[in-house]
């Protein structure tokens, strides 16, 4: 497990698995270890050489001495110094969920070092994307069919409309899944104990995203950019998604079907193929 150092001392770790050219790869949660990525639905037995990044305080990574560097935007500069630690030029970046926020705020900063951009069921507050609780809903509508939709939709409407206990948070459960199967729930079961929730409820403190200058940082990126939406993710529905990608000049959106907001568990041969197709 390689170790390097960020530029305020803080001891990181990124973990690699598979050959070929590196992809970096940066967890969602926010905050959630790299280990939930698994071998993302096999992209790293396909050519890929997959670094996962424990962001500081997850992880192997250790904690920040300074809790309000856990802000997204100040960890452009731990993504930063790994490009560096492994020598890189330009890298194939990679981000999940409210980890894309944190590649877009990399690659807006250092539109030079990215040759390939993939963002995966991204939130995209850092674009100035916005949710509605329709979006979410609309989405929601379409698992009408499954045993659990009733009270779990109802839990959903609870959240939109800022009433939601703990236990609305848990019945939504299924919705992050594109099959609730016994997989889905050990993969939610496993959650809470990679993710750092301290840092989490400072990633997207205020100050940490500026819309309007990101987007116009962006308007300057030569690279590529794919933008991977899902069918059932009320996370990030796939016309939020389609809308994001207007931020980027060289874009393209894929949706795969029958997926969630995790989708190399839901559809890995879809996910690989995708992820694989557009970079090479």
């Amino acid at each position: 497990m390689p170790t390097f150092h960020a530029p305020d001392g803080t001891v990181l770790a990124c973990h690699v698995s598979g050959d070929g050219p590196p992809l970096i790869c940066l967890p969602g949660g926010p905050m959630r270890a790299s280990a939930y990525f698994g071998d993302l639905g096999g992209l790293a037995a396909a050519g890929h050489r997959v670094v996962g990044l424990d962001l500081r305080g997850t992880g192997a990574s250790a904690a920040a001495t300074d809790p309000a560097s856990y802000r997204c935007d100040r960890q452009v500069d731990d993504v930063e110094a790994l490009r560096l630690h492994l020598g890189l030029d330009r890298m194939r970046l990679l981000g999940h969920s409210a980890g894309a926020e944190l590649a877009t705020l990399y690659t807006a900063r250092y539109p030079k070092r990215v040759s390939d951009l993939v963002l995966v069921t991204p939130a995209a507050q850092a674009v100035g994307g916005r949710v509605t609780p329709e979006d979410r809903l609309e989405i929601a509508r379409l698992r009408r069919e499954e045993e659990w939709f009733p009270a779990a939709f109802e839990a959903l409407k609870a959240i939109t409309e800022n009433r939601a206990t703990d236990a609305d948070w848990e019945a939504v459960a299924p919705f992050t899944h594109g099959r609730w199967d016994a997989a889905a729930r050990a993969h939610r079961a496993a959650g809470a104990d990679q993710r750092n929730r301290e840092a989490a409820a400072v990633y997207d403190a205020e100050g940490a995203f500026t819309p309007a200058a990101t987007r116009e940082a962006l308007a300057g990126f030569e690279g590529r950019t794919l933008l991977l939406a899902a069918e059932f993710d009320v996370a990030a529905p796939p016309r939020t998604v389609a809308a994001a990608a207007e931020a980027f000049p060289h874009a393209e959106t894929v949706v795969l079907p029958g997926a969630g907001h995790f989708p190399w568990h839901d559809a890995p041969e879809g996910f690989v193929r995708a992820v694989t197709g557009f970079l090479g």
